[in-house]
């Protein structure tokens, strides 16, 4: 108890004489001693180490062609289009969900955009998206900014071209 009011003390002085800063700076359970600040600005995070993007499910669309060539080309380019957005920074995550009963097909989640608006723009970009087989759903998701960090590793897992 006698160090809990020792401990207060010493908040108070520093407080009242103004030095918070070397108490928050040398203490590691408000920060974080790998911090890293030129990552940080890089993957855009805030002081807590995230940002936000936005997520995508993408569930059965209207169509409902059995138009083999239609729905062959749609995928082929829904995938074109997948790896257009990851070169361009703008997809990190991508991949199917398993059978479900809310007709979830799969889910995005898209970085460095800045709106609704221009998620909305990219998506449509995506020919099952244009054509009907996909529509989407589309959320702000506030998460870790390292998340892009993963995929220069992902290139080095796969061993057959999905």
């Amino acid at each position: 108890m006698k160090y809990m009011v020792l401990l207060v003390s010493l908040l108070i002085a520093n407080l009242a004489f103004g030095n918070t800063t070397n108490i928050l700076q040398n203490d590691t359970t408000i920060t974080n001693p790998n911090y890293d600040k030129q990552l940080a600005d890089r993957l855009g995070g805030d002081d807590y180490g995230m940002k936000l993007f936005y997520l995508v499910i993408l569930k059965t669309g209207t169509n409902k062609t059995t138009n083999q060539a239609i729905i062959t080309e749609s995928f082929r380019g829904h995938m074109t289009n997948i790896n257009r957005l990851v070169n361009e920074g703008k997809m990190i995550i991508a991949g199917p969900l398993g059978k479900n009963e809310n007709s979830y097909r799969g889910i995005f989640i898209l970085n460095n955009i800045n709106s609704f608006e221009e998620a909305s723009e990219i998506l449509k970009t995506d020919p099952a998206i244009e054509n009907g087989l996909l529509e989407y759903e589309l959320y702000e998701w506030y998460g870790s900014a390292a998340l892009p960090e993963y995929l220069p590793f992902s290139d080095k897992i796969w061993k057959l071209n999905p």
